[in-house]
């Protein structure tokens, strides 16, 4: 075929709803042909296609629509089955415009789920299958199992404890009322709260202590209700509390000012609107997801997979003294320039310890396949080695001239040109020691790395791009005739004393293990560092963190997805504590799975995270509906995107309103839960209010309006081309120091607003409303931009201008309080580039940081020269609205001071605690005498 553009990929793209034409083929051998619209759905198309071929020969043969489906190549050259003929032909892309119609086979139930954990998780399930590997298959099945049967379990539960995997508590980390500020002497008085009862338009208002349990609040409501309308007295243990316009809901043993809601609201001296729901509402919804559950259980057995067969004629490893070796065969698709030589280094490691010595192999000539049919000897026993010992292969090229010596510890900084790495386990996922010949599918290295040639740190998984990585053939020695397997635990502990040497001190620590008193899970987390690769310790740590309660678990999510990437096998603990905490509450299986599925487009972990989505989603059918909604909304999202960014001429913010404005575009990004947090329901886009921004990589704004909730419209920010994994990371410090700021009952006003990498350098970010840049409030309030940043009296102006004479006092607490919050954050965390345009500010007058570019001291740099000439930001206009704007307001910047070191020194005590830097007695003196001070000046 010459070359040329084919295939519809250009079509798809356009916007408008301009009519295709596409061909029909029949199972009746009939040929149709007619034009359809970009936005219909494969379930109209069938109907016009029924209509059509009414008039042609055969019709009375096809029979009733439903036993067909659609089949067309997509975009991949492979053949997709049209399963959910919910989507739009314009979403499916088909790569050219030809569709088959035949009949189906197989479960429908079955394929219809299949396809939209597909299509939901970015990867097609066939992959897996594709894959014609044990383990993979192993996991899927145990994984499947697991996970159906949490889901039974789920359904089966009273509705109130049902209540709280679907609806967690959204809470405040301190029960108490925060010390800080007037919201003190706020939330000691009575609030009045908005109550009504669902399916009626009379509401009441209700006068409570902020303290009170919401079973009070209930309790009041329904007796105000029978005295109104002269009804029968009910019992407030057949309620609950939703919050309007919203999945958040009011319930439990927690004071009615521990919920995130009511606190903003008593913060913002706002009054509370609460609908009570009856339980017969709640039990519905359980009902109705029971049944999408049962229907996809019915159609496949969930009896246990066969259990393994015993192992027969097999040796324990540790009887084995003899060297372990591996022969190095030849190696494919190897890319070197001419003149030089090619040479290969292998290393044994337990996680981030070389075993022995590592070995080099000799130096060949450049060739796309080089042999070498070598025997590469370890200078270590068979028996020595640990169960998580892996092998680390490095594939570099050194000149021809400049012969290595071999015996030099300095071998692997003399390597001139780095090519390739690659990892496998010595052991496979049956503890059994490797035999027989193995393909290595290599990762490229960094070319300017001065480093260590070998990672250990790395995956152990192939590279998927079989057909353009270099490869390594390698072939483990069958030293016995029958396999080899490494003892398992619970063997070890039954032979305790049989063995001598490091065995001895291995079977004695793992016996102390099993024992040892839990850790405090914080400490726990460093276990999960890949230098702890060995299994009974990865056990111990998982049972340490069994402790953590599912908002601490929530704080530390990103983290424990990240470990996952240092597994070694795809059944892990850790894995399987995910799933199963995943699965028992919903708001932790939202953001697992959108961690995963934000880097299931990265080669070294697309197969494991792909495996875990499929496991969660398999547990929680009912889930992929609400996570699909948002994946098309994201989608739709990220063409809008393209759209701007890829216009021929320059766009305005018209040509993004009248696009939003289409059906598919409307529907698409309407009636779904927002990404950011799953308790928001973001109803109606506002397509009048959404823009693009001015930066390089043009933000969308997008403005969601929710007729049932009070309150102004909830705003996202949709970046496509920058990383926002940083920012996460950086506004989950933030956060955790805000936590420990309130746990001891103060708060700084801080805002660590929502940001959720969903992709491939794309996410979205949480608008914080009615806030400004110091930028713009600058610039609107000179006549010269040249002297905007010079106006002091810029910010104290536009504060006076927010807010009426009796709430300025407030809002200048707000803006001193949250401004030293963020002094000693950005501090701590080393946060550089801090300039008036990624410093915002409420109206109210809290002030917080954006866009964190640099962190942890890597600051930027000009001609060698350091930008950041201080550790903190603090202008002399933030001190001029601190001092209410008089200079000799002294007493004012003191309390700053005095504000600035206190909360610091709570964190330094926090780590000394932690790290033991200082006795506990000592950090309790300190802790009570900082508390003291906050108390007196706050």
């Amino acid at each position: 075929m010459p070359p040329g553009k084919y295939g519809m990929q250009e079509e798809w793209e356009k916007e408008g709803d301009q009519g295709i034409v596409m061909d029909f083929l029949l199972p009746t051998g009939i040929f149709l042909k007619f034009p359809v619209s970009r936005h219909d759905t494969i379930k109209s198309i069938k109907k016009m296609v029924w209509k059509n071929a009414r008039s042609e020969a055969l019709f009375s043969a096809l029979g009733d629509p439903d036993a067909y489906v659609f089949t067309c190549i997509n975009q991949t050259a492979e053949r997709e089955e049209l399963e959910e003929e919910s989507r739009r032909i314009s979403d499916v892309r088909p790569f050219m415009c030809v569709l088959r119609l035949v009949a189906r086979e197989g479960d429908r139930v079955e394929k219809l789920t299949n396809t939209q954990i597909s299509l939901l998780i970015g990867k097609g399930l066939h992959e897996f299958e594709a894959q014609k590997n044990h383990e993979v298959n192993e996991f899927r099945t145990k994984m499947r199992t697991f996970c159906e049967v949490k889901a039974q379990e789920r359904q089966a539960l009273p509705w109130q404890q049902w209540m709280e995997y679907s609806f967690p508590c959204d809470l405040e980390p301190c029960s108490s009322p925060p010390v800080c500020g007037s919201v003190k002497s706020k939330n000691t008085k009575k609030i009045f709260i908005n109550v009504k009862f669902e399916a009626c338009d009379e509401s009441f208002m209700l006068q409570q202590d902020p303290q009170d349990l919401p079973v009070a609040l209930m309790r009041s409501a329904l007796k105000k209700k029978a005295t109104v309308f002269r009804s029968v007295r009910q019992e407030p243990e057949d309620y609950t509390l939703q919050v309007n316009g919203s999945w958040e809901f009011i319930y439990g043993n927690h004071p009615m000012c521990q919920f995130k809601y009511i606190f903003s609201c008593l913060r913002n001296g706002q009054n509370p609107h609460l609908t009570m729901v009856h339980h017969s509402t709640i039990s519905k919804y359980q009902e109705e997801q029971g049944r999408m559950c049962s229907q996809v259980f019915k159609s496949r057995s969930l009896s246990r997979p066969p259990p393994l067969p015993l192992k027969k004629n097999t040796s324990s490893l540790w009887s084995i003294n003899e060297p372990f070796y591996i022969h190095l065969l030849q190696g494919s698709r190897v890319n070197a320039d001419e003149g030089m030589k090619l040479v290969v280094q292998a290393g044994l490691f337990h996680g981030s310890e070389l075993l022995c010595k590592v070995v080099t192999s000799s130096e060949v000539t450049v060739s796309s396949e080089p042999l070498w049919d070598q025997k590469l000897e370890f200078d270590i026993n068979v028996a020595d080695l640990p169960r998580m010992s892996r092998l680390c292969f490095a594939l570099y090229a050194v000149i021809e001239k400049a012969k290595k010596p071999r015996g030099t510890k300095k071998k692997n900084k003399k390597a001139d040109c780095p090519i390739a790495w690659v990892n496998t386990m010595v052991f496979d996922y049956k503890d059994q020691l490797k035999t027989g010949e193995f393909l290595l599918s290599t990762w490229p290295s960094v070319p300017d790395d001065k480093g260590d040639l070998l990672n250990p740190m790395g995956t152990v998984e192939k590279n998927p791009n079989v057909d353009s990585a270099a490869g390594l053939l390698i072939r483990f020695s069958n030293i016995r005739p029958h396999p080899l397997y490494y003892p398992p635990l619970d063997k070890v502990l039954i032979l305790k004393g049989f063995f001598s040497g490091y065995k001895l001190i291995f079977e004695y620590m793992v016996s102390l293990l099993r024992n040892w008193p839990d850790l405090p899970a914080i400490h726990a987390l460093e276990l999960l560092d890949y230098s702890f690769p060995d299994p009974a310790v990865r056990s111990f740590t998982i049972r340490c963190l069994r402790k953590l309660s599912d908002d601490e678990l929530l704080q530390y999510l990103i983290q424990l997805v990240q470990v996952l990437k240092y597994e070694s096998y795809l059944d892990c603990d850790l894995a399987t504590f995910l799933l199963e905490r995943a699965l028992s509450n919903r708001r932790i299986g939202h953001f697992l799975f959108w961690h995963l599925r934000s880097e299931i487009h990265v080669a070294s972990v697309s197969l494991r995270f792909g495996l875990i989505l499929e496991a969660y989603c398999r547990g929680n059918i009912q889930h992929i509906k609400l996570l699909t909604k948002q994946n098309e909304a994201l989608g739709k999202m990220k063409a809008l995107s393209d759209f701007v960014k890829s216009g021929s001429q320059k766009m305005t913010v018209d040509d993004l309103k009248l696009c939003i404005r289409q059906e598919s575009y409307l529907e698409a990004l309407s009636d779904l839960l927002s990404p950011l947090n799953p308790s928001i329901i973001l109803t109606e886009i506002c397509a009048d209010k959404c823009r693009f921004m001015d930066s390089k990589m043009k933000p969308l704004w997008l403005m969601y309006k929710n007729t049932c909730a009070q309150g102004d419209m909830v705003g996202i920010i949709f970046k496509n081309g920058d990383d926002l994994r940083q920012d996460m990371l950086t506004l989950q410090m933030i956060r955790l120091m805000e936590n420990l700021w309130k746990k001891e009952g103060l708060d700084l006003r801080m805002i660590p607003y929502g940001c959720l990498s969903t992709g491939n350098k794309m996410g979205l970010i949480e608008v914080v409303k009615n806030s400004d840049t110091i930028a713009n409030i600058q610039r609107n309030s000179s006549n010269s931009a040249a002297t905007a940043a010079f106006n002091k009296d810029a910010l104290l102006t536009w504060l006076k201008s927010k807010n009426p004479e009796d709430k300025l006092d407030q809002a200048i607490e707000e803006f001193t309080l949250s401004c030293a919050g963020y002094c000693v954050a950005t501090y701590v965390l080393g946060i550089g580039d801090r300039h008036n345009d990624n410093i915002m500010i409420r109206e109210t007058g809290q002030l917080f940081h954006i866009d964190f570019g640099h962190f942890l001291g890597n600051f930027k740099r000009k001609l060698g020269i350091n930008r950041e000439r201080v550790p903190f930001i603090l202008t002399y206009d933030f001190v001029h609205v601190i001092q209410q704007g008089r200079t000799n307001n002294s007493e004012k910047f003191e309390r700053y001071n005095i504000i600035v070191f206190v909360f610091f020194l709570l964190l330094y005590l926090k780590a000394c605690k932690e790290c033991h830097f200082l006795t506990f007695e000592t950090i309790k003196v300190f802790e009570r005498k900082a508390l003291n001070v906050c108390l007196h000046i706050l």
